[in-house]
């Protein structure tokens, strides 16, 4: 199961980590991965393009950890958005990917 762990602070996002291996299917033929993956990664590169240094983020294998550093207009917009499509996916595949906010 893939987990997304959104931490919230002062009613802002701060940290989003996404870890795990969604099961749907092998590797390399899993769609809620290829979703995860395509949406994260879709967001990431968006946000970058307005400002290096609106976010920072590290990847490994089925970890991935997005920091944001500046919760400006761009940057709030894109990551609900992500988390929006997140929470879409997470409903059409329960037992795939689960998300979960923290103070």
């Amino acid at each position: 199961m893939i987990k997304v762990l959104i931490s919230v602070k002062d009613n802002n996002i701060k940290k989003i980590n996404i870890k795990g291996h969604a099961g749907y299917d092998s590797y390399g033929k899993d769609i809620v991965c290829s979703s995860v993956s395509s949406i994260t990664i879709t967001t990431v590169n968006a946000i970058l393009m307005f400002d290096k240094n609106y976010i920072s983020y590290n990847e490994k294998k089925d970890d991935f950890e997005i920091v944001i550093n500046s919760n400006n207009d761009i940057t709030n917009k894109l990551i609900q958005n992500m988390i929006n499509l997140l929470t879409e996916l997470s409903q059409d595949y329960p037992k795939n990917i689960k998300i979960e906010e923290e103070d």
